[in-house]
C-alpha cells in the first residue's frame, strides 16, 4: 500500500485535465510507500497517446529530490481516453523497477481515476492507494 496525500492526487488530476488532450506526466517523491511531494513535468512528446518526461525537467526534479533528502517513489502520467491501467508501451518503457507507476484516467473527466502499479520484468502488480 502507498500513502498518497489528497492534495497531491488532486494536483495530478488537475495537471492531467490542464494538459489534455495530451498526456500529462511528473514524478512523485517521499519515502518508500509514502508520497510527500509531487513534481509536474513537461511531456516532451506532446502527444495524447505517449509521454516522455522532458530531460531538463527530469534533471531538475531529481536534483530537488536529492536536495530535499527525499527518495524517488514514482512516476505519474495520464491516459486521456483509456482506463488507468498500464498500456503495452507503458510496460515496455518501465525502466524503474523500484518505482510505482501512477496512472490518471480521464475516460470520465467528471470522475477521474488514479491507480498505482509496480511493473517489474513486464509483470504488473497493482499497489493499493490510501488517500491521506
Amino acid at each position: 500500500m502507498v500513502l498518497l496525500p489528497r492534495a497531491i492526487r488532486d494536483d495530478m488530476v488537475a495537471h492531467a485535465l490542464e494538459d489534455r488532450p495530451n498526456e500529462a506526466c511528473g514524478l512523485l517523491a517521499g519515502r518508500p510507500d509514502q508520497v510527500t511531494r509531487g513534481f509536474r513535468a513537461r511531456n516532451k512528446e506532446q502527444s495524447p497517446v505517449r509521454y516522455e518526461i522532458e530531460p531538463a525537467d527530469l534533471l531538475r526534479i531529481f536534483r530537488e529530490i536529492d536536495d530535499q533528502d527525499l527518495e524517488h517513489v514514482g512516476i505519474y502520467h495520464s491516459h486521456t481516453h483509456t482506463q488507468a491501467y498500464p498500456s503495452a508501451t507503458d510496460i515496455r518503457l518501465a525502466f524503474y523497477p523500484d518505482a510505482l507507476y501512477f496512472l490518471v484516467s480521464l475516460m470520465d473527466d467528471q470522475a477521474p481515476v488514479v491507480r498505482a502499479f509496480r511493473i517489474v520484468d513486464s509483470e504488473i502488480t497493482e499497489e493499493p492507494i490510501e488517500l491521506v
